[in-house]
């Protein structure tokens, strides 16, 4: 039984038992993950496909540690030039245990929703205040996108102090 599951922005086709290495995970090591974005998932000839992904489907893993992979060298070379840039880095990566698949019965993991709801009631009322100080150093592209909005006609034709005037 095998599966292809997304980790981290990458896909990797992962069986159960498995060592991986993928980018760095915020969880410590020694815990436990659930991915619960599967693609595909093989088992004993009967393929499931998902699109894009399978709902229910999980595959769960044992963050063994943190480490850095091998050093990677980029350099830069224009012939004739005179130009060399020698550069490299090291990628923080996770390696992780594939402990179960599971085609079924898995709930997806709730992301926080962000505050930005509230925020967005309060922002009107305190935009308005804010843009009738800052109109004077907003561009004319700017000031000219606020005249659409507000529907102001003939605003293309109009001077960045004939703008400000017309949106007082």
């Amino acid at each position: 039984m095998y599966a292809i599951v997304e980790i981290a922005g990458q896909q990797f086709k992962v069986a159960k038992d498995q060592k991986v290495y993928v980018h760095r995970l915020p969880e410590a090591e020694g815990s436990k993950v659930t991915f619960d974005k599967v693609m595909l998932i093989e088992d004993k000839g009967n393929v499931t496909v998902g699109a894009p992904a399978i709902e229910g489907a999980g595959v769960t893993a044992k963050i063994l540690g943190h480490l850095k992979g091998d050093k990677v060298i980029v350099f830069k070379k224009k012939r004739r030039k005179g130009y060399k840039k020698k550069n490299g880095h090291r990628q923080y990566l996770s390696e992780i245990q594939i402990e179960s698949i599971a085609a079924s019965g898995v709930k997806a993991a709730k992301k926080a929703e962000p505050k930005k709801a509230e925020a967005k009631k309060e922002a009107p009322a305190a935009e308005a205040k804010a843009e009738s100080k800052d109109l004077s150093s907003m561009t004319v592209a700017e000031l000219k996108a606020l005249a659409k909005e507000r529907g102001i006609t003939g605003y293309t034709s109009l001077k960045k102090a004939e703008l400000i005037e017309a949106l007082s």
